[in-house]
This record gives C-alpha cells, sequence and structure tokens, in this order.
C-alpha cells in the first residue's frame, strides 16, 4: 500500500500506520487475515474513513491517471478489461469506471485482500459510473502475494496497482505476479514513488521551524520499518523501471501528476490536512521529540489559534508517478 516516495500509503496517501502515502493508493494489502489485517500488520478496516478524504484530495489527479491510462489501451475492437488491484476505498476505481464510461464502456474489476475494502470500492465505482450498463464492475477478494491470484481474477488491458506491492514480502515477485495477469499488448501501472505530500508552512509560529522535514523522516524511517517487519520480507535494490523490465515488460517508463491545492485552501483540504496529521502523528509518536509533539497537539486542538483546519496557509502539495510497462 502503499509507497510511496515513500509516501508509503499514499501522497494522498494511504495513511500507512506502520509508516508510512503512501497510500492505497491502494492493496490487495496482503493477507486476508482477520479483521483486514494484511502482511504488512495493518488493519486496513479502521482506514476507510482516512482513504475516502484523501481519495476525495486526490480525485483531479485519478481522475488526470484513468485519461491517460485508457488512452493507451490496445483497439482490439473489444470493450476493455481494468484491473484495480489493492483497490483501497475506491477513489481511483471511481476514476476507471467514470472513464469507461465516457469512452463506450468496459468491465472493471475491483480486487482487494480486504472485504470491507471490496465494498467501499464497489459503492463509489458504481455510483461513479452513473447507471451507464457499459460499465461492467466485479469484485474479487485476492491476495496479491498469492500465485493463486493469477488464476482468481481475469486476464486485463491494464491491471493497476496503487502503493500497493510495497506492502508485500516479496515486491519483484508481486511485480511479475501482477505482469502475468496482463493480457498480451496490454500495460501493468503501479503508482509507487512521486513526491511527499506536503501542507505546512516552513514555520508555523509555534515549535522549530521544520516540523513537516522532520515528520518527513520520521515517516521514511517508518516506512523501512514496515517493510522489515514483515514476514520474508526481500529486499528490491533498484527502481520500479527496473522491477518492471525484469517482469518482462516492455516500452518501461513513467509519468508523474500533481495534486497541487494551493493555500489558502478549501475546507475540505484543510480537514484532509487534519485527517493527514491525526494519522502520522500515531505511528511516529516514538521517532520525534517532545517538543514536536506538543506542536503537533497545537495544531490538532479545535480550541487553538493553530488548528490546522483555520488556517489559511494551509495547503495541499504532492504528485504522484506512475511507472508502466507493456506486455
Amino acid at each position: 500500500m502503499g509507497a510511496h516516495t515513500h509516501e508509503h500509503a499514499h501522497q494522498h496517501d494511504k495513511p500507512a500506520p506502520a509508516d508510512g502515502t503512501a497510500p492505497a493508493n491502494g492493496h490487495s494489502h496482503g493477507h486476508g487475515h482477520s479483521h483486514g489485517h494484511t502482511h504488512d500488520g495493518i488493519d486496513w478496516t479502521t482506514q476507510i474513513a482516512n482513504l475516502r478524504r484523501e481519495d476525495a484530495m486526490a480525485a483531479t489527479t485519478q481522475a488526470g491517471i484513468a485519461e491517460r491510462l485508457i488512452g493507451l489501451l490496445p483497439d482490439t475492437g473489444e470493450l476493455p478489461t481494468i484491473l484495480d488491484i489493492g483497490a483501497g476505498a475506491g477513489g481511483q476505481s471511481a476514476a476507471f469506471a467514470r472513464a469507461l464510461a465516457a469512452h463506450g464502456g468496459g468491465r472493471l474489476v475491483i480486487a482487494d485482500a480486504v472485504p470491507e475494502l471490496i465494498d467501499a470500492a464497489r459503492t463509489v465505482a458504481e455510483a461513479a459510473r452513473g447507471g451507464d450498463d457499459r460499465v461492467i464492475i466485479e469484485t474479487v477478494q485476492v491476495d496479491a502475494a498469492d500465485d493463486a491470484a493469477v488464476g482468481a481474477v481475469p486476464p486485463a488491458d491494464l491491471v493497476w496497482a496503487s502503493r500497493m506491492v510495497h506492502h508485500l514480502p516479496d515486491q519483484q515477485a508481486g511485480t511479475d505476479r501482477l505482469a502475468r495477469l496482463v493480457r498480451p499488448g496490454g500495460w501493468l501501472a503501479l503508482a509507487e514513488g512521486g513526491l511527499t505530500t506536503r501542507c505546512l508552512p516552513w514555520d508555523l509560529g509555534i515549535g522549530a521551524p521544520g516540523l513537516q522535514d522532520r515528520l518527513a523522516a520520521a515517516r521514511e524511517a517508518g516506512f523501512g520499518r514496515m517493510r522489515s517487519e514483515i514476514t520474508g520480507a526481500v529486499r528490491m535494490p533498484y527502481g520500479w523501471g527496473t522491477a518492471l523490465a525484469h517482469a518482462g515488460l516492455s516500452e518501461v517508463g513513467s509519468f508523474s501528476i500533481l495534486t497541487d491545492h494551493p493555500a489558502p485552501a478549501g475546507l475540505e483540504v484543510r480537514a484532509g490536512a487534519v485527517s493527514w496529521l491525526e494519522a502520522l502523528r500515531g505511528h511516529i509518536d516514538e521517532q520525534i521529540t517532545a517538543e514536536d509533539r506538543a506542536t503537533i497537539d497545537a495544531l490538532l486542538d479545535p480550541a487553538a489559534d493553530s488548528f490546522i483546519a483555520t488556517r489559511n496557509d494551509v495547503f495541499m502539495l504532492g504528485a504522484t508517478t506512475v511507472h508502466l510497462g507493456r506486455r
């Protein structure tokens, strides 16, 4: 779930409790353990509200990704099949459903390891297709770390995995497995990396300046810890383009799309900043100083003048990088 930038659990991002944006999107987040736990030990059922807020922040980005990727699909004379594996709360699934409706229809398969996430994603995707019965939506519960996934989901013209592969024990093996789900001529697209989301000014008027940078460093350390604690974790000492090439894909490349909500941001963006900071605080508390903890408490205190939901200098800026290759 997500990397990235290692906003691992999303840039707009799946709040990675262990981490880590980045980040979602994004999540056959591994194993269908009870209570929504996956290979990373995260209980994703508790993250649905945060994931939905993050999807709201990233809606324009997700729409741009859907249009760009659907534009790459081969013209076979048949309606395309898109697999969103590790769909999270469904923000990108909804974007695909909307884009498929605009392009004449198609089949959208939503897959995840966590049933509650599948339900959430299906709900928003069905709403997004606007009653267009040319867009067929299906769901599959599957563990992307299991070779049985290859037979559990249909081959697709586009396989999309957002900040999910970095939550699997063996990221290269996961990439290889996803590549096997792509039809000849189709594409595998991984949202991993990008630029860490930023939303706070350098000097907040309370605490030491540069809080955002220290939080980013703590988050990176948390992501490393999350990876190290996954049972059977295997290092992948190279970038995502190399991983796609190792998976046998050609025409490997990447592109990035900004999420940019400048200050003064609207209420929704500021509420998203609150959710982002609350989730992050819960996962890096032991890695930050007492002064920074006090600063965060003040930023999250609705009764304080420093409450970030009421500040007009809060913004949201990040970038999602999509790595893709063709089978």
